[in-house]
């Protein structure tokens, strides 16, 4: 009986010691380590940590080179009509180096009077826009320096009715393939704000980047199938080079009504021409307003801008398909139009970009004189440059930047009332 007495004692001083050993701190060996080293990687980590090794380039956002800060340049010699609203430039293609010097394309509107909004598209009329991106056409612009411009005029014009884009051209990009040029962009059937958008993607093309630009009749990209998720509109055509073929990646809005989700998809073609064939995993991107690529390494860098979950981040795909995000950083330029080098040249060793043309839609106030500009920016998303400038995290705001981002009359009554039922509960 004492026998058994003492083995149950040892055995209780067994389980308390191994309690304790359970439950002591971990032992400076055990520890995240201080210093990072390629056995790092091989520890077992929490899910946020294994994202850091995984996930990204580099643990540190200055060693990524998918990561980058923007900078913002206001470009010279392009007018406004002293910013009355009646002229808007927006949605630059990529910009390309011909001739000495730069190339850029963009969605043009000169009207009488300035958009009347989606919401009153049935105010429209054939000299009255319904939105900032109707009644337009695409110019062109050159320099010899990416920061003054000099306007060279249309590039393409309206078709006349009932041509694809009659109505309105825009948001073009350009495409070098064997030596020619094309111009790839939406094409308008009516004022946009009426019946679902309805434009497809139209082309023209030429041997000169001056033109003159030869149209083609029809659309080369067809809206998707009834019910499809891109079923009224393909916006944002923007082609690159890869495996000698033409990828158009493209962006559309669907789940109507309700939230709109807008997503990036993307078509295939031998040729120029087409067809395209459209990609059995669409929607490649599931965030982005605008779509904008570049060729990186062996694959595809995307940024995204603004619009979905995954906004404000740069993405990656190897494989030209299946993108993963890359960094997360922020003011990323919207519409961009960047300088990309190696678009065109099928290359399998992508350099990346440092600048390029986008737009602010808020040049003016709305409902007075509303209409976009042209702006650069700059960034370091290059295999070819190190500038540490470009890889800071945060950006220092002024304090009224914040305060611009207030409550609205709504809010400030729900918090209103809020705390009035908090008092009559006490």
């Amino acid at each position: 009986m004492k026998k058994l007495s003492y083995l149950l004692l040892l055995l209780v001083l067994i389980i308390s010691c191994t309690q304790v050993s359970e439950n002591k701190p971990s032992e400076p060996d055990d520890s995240f380590p201080y210093t990072i080293t390629k056995e790092t990687q091989q520890r077992k980590m929490s899910a946020a940590m294994q994202r850091s090794f995984k996930n990204y380039s580099a643990i540190h956002p200055r060693d990524n080179e998918l990561y980058s800060q923007f900078k913002y340049t206001e470009i010279k010699g392009l007018d406004y009509s002293n910013h009355d609203g009646t002229i808007t430039r927006r949605d630059p293609s990529k910009v390309i180096f011909e001739n000495g010097k730069y190339y850029v394309w963009y969605t043009y509107r000169n009207t009488s009077t300035i958009p009347v909004g989606a919401k009153n598209a049935h105010k429209s009329n054939d000299t009255i826009p319904s939105t900032d991106w109707d009644l337009c056409e695409i110019w062109y612009a050159t320099s010899e320096d990416g920061f003054t411009w000099e306007e060279q005029g249309v590039a393409v014009p309206r078709p006349p009715k009932p041509e694809v884009g009659w109505r309105s051209v825009s948001t073009t990009d350009i495409l070098k393939f064997k030596n020619k040029y094309y111009l790839y962009y939406q094409g308008f059937m009516e004022a946009s704000g009426k019946s679902g958008d309805y434009c497809p993607v139209a082309m023209s093309y030429s041997d000169s980047p001056d033109g003159p630009w030869i149209p083609v009749k029809g659309a080369v990209i067809e809206n998707g199938e009834e019910g499809a998720w891109d079923q009224y509109a393909i916006h944002d055509p923007y082609p690159l080079v890869h495996d000698g073929k033409v990828y158009i990646y493209y962006k559309s809005a669907f789940n109507r009504p309700g939230n709109v989700w807008v997503a990036g998809g993307l078509a295939i073609a031998d040729d120029p021409m087409g067809p395209f064939v459209k990609h059995p995993l669409n929607p490649v991107l599931n965030s982005g307003h605008e779509v904008t690529l570049f060729p990186f390494k062996e694959g595809v860098a995307a940024l995204v801008a603004k619009d979905g979950n995954e906004h404000f981040t740069i993405q990656y795909a190897k494989d030209w398909v299946n993108f993963e995000i890359a960094s997360i950083t922020e003011m990323v330029p919207v519409a961009t139009g960047p300088f990309v080098p190696d678009a065109f040249t099928n290359t399998t060793d992508g350099r990346g970009i440092t600048w390029g043309l986008c737009h602010f839609i808020n040049a003016g106030k709305y409902g007075v004189n509303q209409h976009s500009i042209l702006a650069r920016f700059d960034c370091d998303l290059s295999l070819d440059v190190d500038d540490p400038y470009m890889k800071k995290t945060g950006i220092w705001q002024d304090i009224d930047i914040y305060y611009k981002q207030g409550l609205n009359k709504k809010q400030l009554d729900r918090i209103k009332s809020e705390n009035k039922n908090l008092k009559e509960q006490n």
